[in-house]
């Protein structure tokens, strides 16, 4: 892992973008791994500012995203379809038939989870897959438990990831209470990792994801395994390499 600490959250967005616009302008038709959350919203009006200055197109470009809520409509504000549309896609060039979001309104979510899988093996690998971290360690909503799914899949969201996300809806009862998430073996096949990591109060989870046990209890701590994940945060905190 490489780490990188920003004083604010303005020079990491910014960092994080130009990663991002590098990887599509080394390789146009790059296959970029999304995600959502208020963690990815600056960065992504970072990447928009400099494709209206015309410093990158995204023609070619493939992106597909981490999860989407199970039975929230698309046309609801907080679906994560929405959310990319609203801040990302509506934005720049990238032709719709290359936005990929797993759909949480199939009849038969398992299918739609092989479907998705199936689609990321055709057109994959991810070469830079985007991550934020939740507050009990869960990336994309492949949440704490005692084993992990490797495909796309369907999940119960935890209670603390449902109160987590309340801020985007009217109460709690709105929180859908399950999603489909890429597994962590999709995830892990990306050829380049980012995670970006906001705020202090993510500072023990991102410590521990770094330099804890490797464990499914800790889903982001599986990240230890990848080669080549770059870590981009505001956090006051260190990446303790063993030489052992």
């Amino acid at each position: 892992m490489i780490l990188h600490k920003f004083k604010n959250q303005a020079d990491l967005d910014r960092a994080a973008a130009d990663l991002i616009i590098s990887a599509v302008r080394a390789k146009p038709n790059a296959v970029l791994g999304m995600a959502t959350g208020g963690t990815p919203v600056g960065l992504y009006q970072e990447i928009v500012k400099s494709y209206q200055q015309g410093l990158v197109s995204f023609k070619e470009a493939k992106t597909f995203n981490l999860d989407e809520y199970v039975g929230l409509p698309i046309t609801h504000p907080e679906s994560y379809r929405a959310f990319m549309q609203r801040n990302l896609f509506d934005h720049i060039d990238i032709r719709a038939e290359n936005t990929h979001v797993p759909n949480g309104n199939a009849a038969d979510i398992d299918g739609e989870g092989r479907r998705y899988d199936e689609m990321l093996y055709q057109q994959g690998p991810v070469d830079l897959q985007l991550l934020g971290i939740g507050h009990n360690g869960h990336i994309g909503f492949n949440e704490p438990d005692s084993h992990l799914s490797r495909f796309t899949h369907k999940v119960t969201l935890k209670a603390e990831t449902r109160e987590a996300n309340k801020r985007f809806f009217n109460s709690l009862d709105e929180v859908p209470t399950h999603a489909i998430t890429m597994g962590m073996g999709s995830i892990l096949h990306a050829k380049a990792i980012l995670l970006v990591v906001k705020g202090m109060e993510k500072a023990e989870i991102l410590d521990r994801t770094l330099n804890g046990p490797i464990t499914t209890e800790i889903p982001a701590s599986l990240l230890q395994t990848h080669p080549r994940v770059i870590v981009m945060t505001d956090c006051d905190v260190e990446y303790k390499v063993s030489h052992s």
